[in-house]
């Protein structure tokens, strides 16, 4: 999986645990896009998470 370019987000990994209290492997995936981002020396396409996109972290090309 990618991760976010800019707050380093990525796959988080636990437990998933039924009502029986049975455990089995979880894994939890980060909402991760490839978008085009204006940086110092023109634009450049880089994973962003959309809350980084959301909150104005990243100017979008």
């Amino acid at each position: 999986m990618a991760k976010c370019a800019i707050c380093e987000k990525g796959v988080y990994f636990g437990n998933s645990v039924s009502h029986s209290h049975r455990r089995s492997n979880k894994m939890w995936k980060s909402n991760v896009k490839s978008v085009r981002v204006k940086t110092e020396n023109g634009n450049k396409r880089m994973y962003v998470c959309t809350s980084c996109l959301r909150s104005g972290k990243v100017e979008r090309a």
